[in-house]
């Protein structure tokens, strides 16, 4: 098993060089950059003209390296990473993008590991009652809840929330995890209970989407097992359905579902990305579009940095899952 892990751990560093230098050349292929905005902003908040404002863009880019060759600008900001930890200078928040990425990144992943558990949860629960109630009305019930967690957008579900709360619930603390009151207090069941408040609109609207996907995986392939031979070798020998369904048939259709895992958790923080700017919650995903407006690119590439790097993770993971729960893949991988 660890040179299983070992090789796939080696194979992941050379996916995420790549990540590394087709996102920072992505992100810098618009044009302009954060002296633009600084030029911007002198202008029309600062009343200066445009010869000094560019003036001192100009001074800025080259004080910040902004004017060196996009390669060289990669490299330092690789080397930085490698040899000490350092992901850049924020130019807009004007503090390291480790502080930056710090601040938001716990929230975030909580939040996103929240709904995925909620998720698979719920989903294959609803599959398995789907796939076992076959053509019933609680089956079609099932069916209309995953098709809509599969195709309406999250973005609508959570601009329809937001009107909800705000013109009929009078609901005015929407981008904050905690009320006022609670900002700055510890930790207590009271806080927590604030909390919920504010998020579960986040974790209601990625978990739908979620498990819509993870039910109708696995209805279909508990389906397609149930009628395997192994499940009909075991209802001969007088096993109940119950027995026969929980036993042989459930295990040997998840494994779509931990194939899955590999690419579960870059989608729940795109999910939470999605929702967490139409409500401004300080999380990944307002930096990132925050970042990306005003040109401020080592945020921007550091938080997809990170994201490239939780698909990897996660496909790790469910490579090491998938092969404790089937021996042929340890084997195949050279264990």
């Amino acid at each position: 098993m660890f040179r299983f892990l070992l090789v796939r751990v080696t194979s992941a560093i050379p996916v995420l060089l790549v990540l590394s230098v087709v996102t920072f050349a992505i992100i810098q292929a618009p044009p302009g950059d954060y002296s633009d905005y600084i030029r911007s902003q002198l202008i029309n908040q600062g009343g200066a003209s445009f010869e000094e404002a560019d003036a001192q863009a100009q001074a800025y880019r080259k004080e910040h390296g902004l004017d060196q060759p996009l390669p060289i600008q990669y490299v330092n900001w690789v080397t930085g990473i490698v040899t000490r930890g350092d992901f850049g200078h924020s130019l807009y928040y004007n503090k390291p993008v480790a502080d930056v990425v710090g601040e938001r990144l716990p929230r975030t992943l909580a939040l996103a590991l929240v709904c995925h558990i909620l998720a698979s949860v719920i989903g294959i629960a609803f599959g398995v009652i789907a796939a076992t109630r076959q053509y019933s009305w609680i089956d079609s019930l099932l069916s209309t809840v995953s098709f809509l967690g599969m195709t309406v957008p999250r973005f609508l579900m959570a601009l329809i929330i937001v009107y909800i709360l705000v013109f009929h619930f009078n609901v005015s603390e929407i981008n904050s995890f905690h009320s006022a009151r609670y900002g700055g207090a510890p930790w207590s069941f009271d806080k927590f209970v604030d909390l919920v408040k504010h998020v579960w609109p986040v974790v209601a609207i990625a978990t739908f989407g979620g498990l819509a996907y993870n039910m109708r995986v696995m209805r279909g392939n508990l389906l397609d097992t149930l009628n395997a031979q192994y499940v009909e070798t075991a209802r001969a020998k007088g096993l109940s359905e119950g027995a026969v369904v929980m036993r042989h048939a459930v295990p040997n259709a998840l494994h779509p579902l931990i194939m899955y895992q590999g690419v579960v958790l870059p989608y729940m923080l795109t999910g939470e990305i999605e929702t967490a700017i139409i409500f401004a919650l300080p999380t990944v995903g307002p930096a990132i579009v925050g970042s990306m407006w005003v040109g401020d690119v080592y945020v921007t590439a550091t938080f997809m940095l990170v994201l490239s790097a939780t698909l990897i993770v996660g496909n790790i993971i469910a490579d090491m899952l998938l092969a404790a729960l089937d021996p042929r893949v340890r084997m195949g991988g050279g264990a």
